[in-house]
């Protein structure tokens, strides 16, 4: 029934934007808005599959004249589209060669967690959001992603102390998206939303913000949002059963079982330390010797995160697997979910349309116009909740090119201190919590199966809501130690 509404809605709403006289857009801002507006309608009714209209979208930005081809197809040769293959086809190896079990019966088998979902579901939201603190949350993401899938697998092999509510798989995918979206924001490497930020602070306000600096704001935010994510979820997504009766026994004997390590194993785990230490050493370095050292602006050029998965892919059709073969062979990398790839393809270049257009400036002053602003705390809260709700439309990166300079301007125009809302609007241009596309994290656990769209909408309001909430109150109290 929904996907017959949305057929009907979509074209309407198209329509009906193209229609309407908008008189503070340029020709194709107004077009894209109509386009963006039918295909937010399919995304939510799933009308038609994600990535088709994704790619809907995208031609018809070409066919209304919005752009020329080369420029509306271009972000899908974006490097993140190359850290998505690469990380795919990591992915895949680990998969096919068992590695998933081994990780997944080594989790299961740590004595603190043992069989217990509930303690499952906060070590492995615990570890995602470590990880994304220093490298991309979307690598993270594509990283836990396989480990998250076989702790499923294992934990439905020894259902006999009671059956496994379905609500605990789309928990633990979403623990594994939105932790690494929450983790990104403990450090300036996290994400690319917060050196954009940063960025404009230095330029437009001359105010520096160094390394550890942001890590004592955006550590303790980290903090409380994850324990809010954490309750919320193991709440609203029980495993429906506490303990698996002689579970802890039963996966140790299944790793047991497992023998010793393959050739291929060893293999896929040597690509994939190779990859994590590509993705880690530009963190590290910047840790040790500066975000404006040398060596780390040349590491950023030389190695950045999508040429790093693709490396450690390639050495799978290098070294070694079983029976004389590599690693991985060409018909079987070619199975990844092209379709995740397709999805936030699409969805990114409408992003980038809407900010070389004037759409996503003129939506920003738009939303802050009609939300009520008195006073420095007012601004903080307003440029807090526009960033959120243009994160869930455009990408993070593109959110925060767009909400930052603007609520600098318009704090300005106030009278009022921008440094607070440029912060707020920083941290929560990384809050795209509600749909697949608005970030790579939702859309790679999206592909699992395992989320209804509903859910993903329904938690990840609840979640904006509170990272909301948290984000005005931490800038609030915290901001003087960046001064």
């Amino acid at each position: 029934m929904r996907a017959r509404i949305g057929a009907v809605v979509a074209p309407s709403v198209f329509f009906l934007l193209l229609a309407l006289p908008m008189g503070g857009l340029t020709t194709p801002a107004h077009r894209l808005a109509a386009v963006l507006g039918g295909v937010v309608v399919l995304w939510v009714t799933e009308a038609l599959p994600l990535p088709v209209t994704a790619l809907l979208g995208a031609s018809m930005c070409v066919v209304l004249g919005v752009a020329p081809a080369r420029e509306v197809f271009a972000p899908f040769a974006d490097p993140l589209m190359f850290l998505f293959i690469g990380a795919f086809i990591i992915s895949r190896a680990i998969f096919l060669h068992g590695l998933d079990q081994r990780v997944a019966y080594a989790v299961l088998s740590l004595p603190w967690v043992g069989a217990r979902p509930s303690r499952i579901l906060l070590a492995f939201g615990a570890v995602t959001a470590a990880i994304s603190g220093w490298i991309s949350n979307t690598a993270t993401t594509a990283m836990m992603f396989g480990i998250g899938l076989s702790v499923l697998a294992a934990l439905r092999s020894h259902e006999g102390a009671g059956k496994l509510d379905p609500r605990y798989a789309t928990g633990l995918m979403l623990m594994t998206s939105f932790a690494a979206s929450i983790g990104g924001l403990a450090t300036p490497v996290g994400t690319p939303p917060n050196v954009i930020g940063i960025g404009f602070v230095r330029t437009q306000l001359g105010v520096e913000i160094p390394f550890f600096s942001w890590m004592l704001i955006g550590i303790p935010t980290v903090v409380v949002l994850y324990a809010f994510l954490y309750l919320y979820l193991n709440a609203m997504a029980p495993a429906g059963v506490r303990e698996m009766a002689s579970g802890g026994q039963l996966i140790r004997q299944e790793r047991a079982r497992l023998g010793a390590w393959t050739p291929g194993q060893r293999s896929v785990a040597a690509a994939f330390i190779v990859t994590v230490v590509l993705w880690i050493i530009p963190g590290v370095v910047a840790l040790v010797a500066g975000e404006r050292s040398v060596v780390y602006q040349s590491l950023l050029r030389a190695i950045p995160e999508g040429v790093a998965a693709l490396l450690g892919a390639m050495l799978l059709f290098i070294l070694p697997g079983e029976k004389g073969r590599t690693a991985i062979t060409w018909s079987e990398a070619v199975q990844i979910d092209w379709g995740v790839v397709l999805l936030y393809g699409g969805g990114f270049a409408l992003g980038v349309l809407s900010f070389q257009t004037g759409l996503a400036e003129a939506m920003g002053k738009g939303l802050t116009s009609v939300v009520p602003i008195t006073g420095s705390f007012g601004m903080l809260v307003a440029s807090v909740i526009v960033a959120v709700v243009l994160s869930e439309t455009t990408s993070n990166t593109a959110a925060a090119n767009m909400v930052v300079p603007v609520v600098i301007s318009i704090a300005r125009s106030a009278g009022l201190d921008p440094l607070e809302p440029a912060l707020g609007a920083t941290f929560a241009a990384s809050l795209g919590f509600m749909f697949p596309v608005s970030t790579p994290c939702n859309a790679i656990v999206y592909g699992s199966g395992y989320i209804p769209l509903g859910r993903m909408i329904r938690h990840g309001f609840a979640l904006d809501v509170a990272g909301i909430v948290v984000i005005v109150a931490l800038v609030r109290l915290l901001s003087p130690v960046v001064r």
